[in-house]
């Protein structure tokens, strides 16, 4: 039988179902005396705000609430996990939770553990039952509803960290260490988070140590960084780090090192390790003033879907301007439908040079558009040989025609204009590289980019292909003026 002092500290718990900052405040013993709490007067001002972010999403849960945190070391990213499930668990009766990390070690021996000692200090630590798995209720008949879970993954089973479904509850999912957490893992508990009438939550924390996958695509420049609210945390901004230490890193490796970056400002690297076009290159593509040249041919290149979630890019580019003119995209299976779509966009913007990916299905678009009367346009074979001499020696540099593009555009990037296009920066800063027998560039293969996770980089190879060959402006006044007079003759002769 529930004691009354019992009751009333349900009830407290209750008015903190949407207040998580207030649960960390109240459920602890912060500064009393002999307790570990002693010296301690409450969550740093990072984790607070995390907390307040959290209680004020549910406020409104059309869609799970979404957090990312990318961290320096030793700012307390176990403890907030910790404070998190308890309030998550404390306030909202019948809760299921998973939590997970990059590796079984992470999460049995760092973020587990860590859970334990905040239970033993919480005011209501004897409403649950602690495991080396699971935190699950105590009331007889209740562990199986009320619980979070200690879930391990392997890239061949990510369906262990299914079974979130709590309709009319609440669910949740915490993420440590998460930027080597596998893209299958993320998409297994996006479609858990679905039920309507819950209240969801998802939280990911982690160093930021690679440049791709999906805990970079929650920050700027990612594709799904529109559904999170990213924070990054400087270690310096903390007090519990050791000041002393980070001071040694950043005299012996530099401030702006990609040491520093991660381990210690919570910032993305510049480059993964055989990241073709590194991420600031990118960025600063973005930023950069726009710069218009009218005097600059107009190139337009087309990439077509191959695969179901491919989708058809069409890009445009006017010298070191690819940003005034919006990229098309669009999934449509019908090849020629696809050619009457460029076709319009050809007869709307007049390109210069129409350069279509060729390969494989391409070649039945290029064909259309040669018969819809496109004089402008050239199919691209991107596994064929290099062929660029113009002084970049593309030839001997590249192995095939689709690095020697990225080539040059990664070279443009340097003095060009890139739109503020999320899609397209996290496209071109995910292709890895390497080197063939002959020591030429060859870029990663789509498919090898499925298989970490990533999608195909249509975006990305959109805009290469306005690099495929020089191309001089056209006069098109001129071009009128000769097909007037040829259609002129032509009737003459009717």
């Amino acid at each position: 039988m529930q004691s009354k002092a019992d009751r009333g500290l349900e009830r407290k718990m209750a008015g903190y179902r949407r207040d998580a900052l207030g649960f960390v405040g109240f459920a602890f013993p912060w500064g009393k005396p002999g307790t570990p709490l002693e010296g301690e007067s409450g969550p740093e001002t990072w984790q607070r705000e995390v907390l307040e972010r959290l209680g004020e999403g549910l406020c409104s849960p059309e869609e799970a609430t979404r957090i990312a945190v990318a961290s320096g070391h030793g700012i307390g990213k176990s403890a907030l996990v910790a404070w998190i499930i308890l309030w998550a668990m404390s306030t909202c009766p019948d809760t299921r939770g998973i939590v997970t990390a990059n590796t079984e070690a992470q999460l049995r021996t760092k973020t587990w553990p860590e859970l334990a000692k905040w239970l033993r200090l919480a005011v209501n630590g004897h409403w649950f039952t602690y495991t080396s798995s699971a935190l699950q209720s105590a009331l007889p008949g209740r562990g199986r509803t009320w619980r979070v879970d200690a879930v391990t993954w392997s890239e061949n089973n990510t369906e262990a960290i299914a079974g979130l479904h709590n309709k009319g509850k609440r669910a949740f999912a915490l993420f440590d260490e998460a930027s080597a957490i596998p893209e299958g893992v993320w998409e297994t508990v996006e479609g858990a988070l679905t039920d309507g009438g819950t209240e969801l939550f998802w939280a990911a924390f982690g160093n930021p140590t690679r440049t791709t996958g999906r805990f970079r695509e929650c920050f700027a420049g990612g594709r799904f960084a529109h559904r999170w609210q990213p924070q990054q945390i400087d270690s310096r901004s903390v007090s519990m780090t050791n000041k002393a230490q980070i001071a040694t890193w950043v005299h012996d490796y530099g401030e702006d090192s990609d040491f520093v970056r991660v381990r210690v400002k919570g910032e993305f690297p510049r480059a993964g390790t055989m990241q073709f076009i590194d991420s600031e290159r990118v960025e600063q593509a973005v930023a950069r003033e726009l710069f218009k040249d009218p005097t600059s041919a107009l190139v337009m290149g087309v990439d077509i879907a191959r695969q179901g979630e491919d989708q058809t890019v069409i890009r445009f580019r006017r010298g070191l301007d690819a940003r005034s003119i919006p990229a098309v995209k669009f999934r449509i299976p019908d090849l020629m439908a696809v050619a009457g779509r460029v076709m319009e966009l050809v007869n709307s913007h007049e390109p210069d040079a129409v350069f279509v990916d060729g390969t494989g299905i391409g070649w039945g678009v290029v064909d259309r558009l040669n018969q819809l009367g496109c004089s402008t346009v050239r199919g691209i074979d991107f596994g064929s040989s290099a062929d660029r001499t113009d002084g970049s020696e593309a030839a001997v540099r590249y192995a095939n025609k689709r690095a020697e593009m990225w080539g040059h555009m990664k070279e443009w990037c340097k003095f060009g204009c890139l739109p503020a296009d999320r899609s397209l920066s996290a496209d071109l800063t995910a292709v890895d590289y390497g080197y063939d027998a002959s020591d030429a560039i060859r870029l990663e293969r789509k498919d090898d980019m499925r298989k970490r996770g990533l999608a195909s980089p249509d975006d990305g190879d959109a805009l290469a292909l306005t690099f495929a060959y020089p191309v001089e402006r056209r006069n098109w006044e001129d071009e009128r003026r000769i097909q007037e007079k040829l259609a002129l003759r032509k009737r003459r002769y009717l």
